[in-house]
């Protein structure tokens, strides 16, 4: 499989699904509206399509490298409460980066996520969905950091508002958290190259171990709208009324088959805001690196959110 592939894939899922609908559809729960965020996943089954999602940062390598991400990812409902959704993200990096140090770009192996949405309370605001995504091995650029194993990860995710909270705390009724718990388990444990020493003919083996990943974060949001809709109208401009200000946070921490990798956690934590349309949504956030191994200095991404044109708001079966 190649760049080429993971791009066909792409476009070929989405038109496999196709017909057209005007209107927009993401995860409402009584009150609550749950966006879709930019560093984790929602914990809804929804129609929609985000391209681009653009993001720029400098690596934890040493020395680090300043990589530019371009991604695109369609999600549609297959019934009411199952949804797939398919992704791939271009990569540019900067030299010293690259197997040369002189530069590499290329795709990102293709991503497909499966979720079902297994619970939902409107009375709580709180909704709870199982999913996994599976990286395929070998549909990206190696030479852009794509991996030539598969990875499954079977997630957890859920959302909660707090619009169930006394009078008393109406205040604190916009507010609401979403996380996501996942476990990235690789196709294969470990990868060996055999080398040859050009003057004395002995050779060595070199073994790379693929660690298993807990890979695990959250949000916390006010939304704007629900503060209008359900708590208060203050009189704002109406541009404010559509704002959602979130703080989100990702981490990867290896936990197992480590013997390479080392155990250090990994991530970013992303302050921002999301405006929040009738037919789509725009986003921006900060990524501040969590620690040296992170990446160095901040960098930031944004994302426009459609409306899913191809059959929006209605899943292929159920009514």
């Amino acid at each position: 499989m190649s760049n080429r592939f993971s791009c066909v894939a792409l476009c070929g899922a989405a038109a496999a699904l196709a017909s057209v609908g005007p209107t927009f559809s993401h995860e409402i729960v009584g009150n609550r509206f749950f966006p879709a965020t930019l560093a984790i996943d929602d914990p809804g089954v929804n129609d929609e399509m985000a391209l681009p999602t653009v993001s720029a940062f400098k690596t934890g390598d040493d020395p680090s490298v300043k990589q530019l991400d371009i991604s695109g990812e369609f999600s549609k409902r297959i019934t009411e409460d199952f949804g797939v959704s398919f992704g791939s993200t271009w990569t540019r990096l900067y030299a010293p980066g690259g197997p040369n140090m002189t530069g590499a770009s290329g795709f990102q192996n293709l991503e497909t996520n499966f979720k079902y949405r297994v619970f939902k309370n409107a009375e709580h605001e709180f909704i709870m969905s199982v999913g996994l995504r599976v990286e395929w091995g070998g549909s990206g650029a190696q030479d852009a950091g794509a991996e030539r194993f598969t990875v499954y990860t079977p997630t957890l995710y859920f959302g909660k508002g707090f619009g169930d909270l006394p009078p008393s705390l109406s205040w604190a009724r916009p507010f609401a958290i979403t996380g996501q718990v996942g476990y990235a388990i690789p196709g294969t444990s470990s990868f060996s190259t055999v080398s040859t020493d050009p003057d004395t003919g002995d050779q060595s083996i070199d073994t790379e171990f693929h660690p298993r990943v807990l890979t695990w974060g959250g949000s916390l949001q006010y939304s704007m709208p629900y503060l209008k809709s359900a708590v208060v109208d203050l009189g704002l401009p109406d541009f404010f009324n559509h704002l959602i200000p979130l703080v989100e946070f990702s981490l990867q921490t290896p936990v197992s088959n480590t013997f390479t990798s080392g155990t250090v956690t990994t991530g970013t934590i992303n302050p921002g805001v999301i405006w929040v349309g009738k037919y789509y949504q725009v986003g921006v956030e900060a990524m501040i690196p969590v620690n040296r191994q992170s990446g160095t200095g901040v960098g930031g991404m944004a994302r426009p959110l459609f409306a899913n044109s191809i059959n929006a708001g209605r899943p292929k079966f159920g009514y």
